[in-house]
């Protein structure tokens, strides 16, 4: 299934393929700690927010979107510029078929050209009543060279259960005396074919 995976940039006239695989997450699990699923013209707003800057990409298989991932900013204080925090959705259906590894190959390679230092990640553990096959997320960024910054107990409450948020990292490039500033994901998309 991964060599029939086409990845290729979101647009907002995805919003509503990507709002239904997010609707899943929302309303079954804690791996987001939104309540309630965003309104389409809310989602729209955030894809044209994030897309200003960060790259916002899709899996594709035979014309149907299958999962998503984008970057955004970390931290808006000026000093963290050079962080960026990584967001992926799977489709329920689709997942441990490669369709994660695939999208965060492309969403690394596109946030180191555009010239960020750190990749980073907030996860959601499972707690004890949660099921472990949905909250892989640790291993999956553990496989991928993240690092474990740390953890903050009892940070969500959500399904009337505390969850532990747990924070990893990447380096994506080295850090430098002297910085340039980020580009936009509009200057390096054609690079990678998207």
């Amino acid at each position: 299934m991964k060599d029939k995976i086409k990845i290729r940039a979101v647009t907002t006239d995805d919003t509503d393929a990507l709002l239904k695989i997010y609707d899943y997450y929302v309303k079954n699990t804690a791996i987001t700690y939104e309540y309630e699923t965003p309104s389409h013209d809310e989602f729209f707003g955030r894809i044209e927010q994030i897309t200003r800057k960060y790259p916002y990409i899709a899996a594709e298989k035979d014309g149907k979107i299958i999962g998503y991932a984008y970057a955004s900013q970390f931290h808006p204080r000026a000093a963290y510029s050079w962080d960026a925090e990584m967001t992926i959705y799977l489709d329920h259906t689709c997942r441990g078929l490669g369709v994660g590894t695939k999208l965060y190959d492309m969403l690394e390679a596109i946030l180191a050209e555009q010239g960020f230092v750190n990749a980073i990640a907030l996860i959601t553990p499972p707690s004890e009543a949660a099921d472990p096959s949905m909250y892989g997320s640790m291993h999956f960024h553990e496989k991928r060279g993240y690092r474990l910054m740390g953890m903050i107990e009892n940070c969500g409450y959500k399904f009337n259960t505390w969850y532990n948020t747990v924070w990893m990292y990447k380096q994506l490039n080295a850090p430098q005396k002297d910085m340039k500033e980020v580009i936009t994901f509009d200057d390096v998309r054609e690079k990678f074919g998207i």
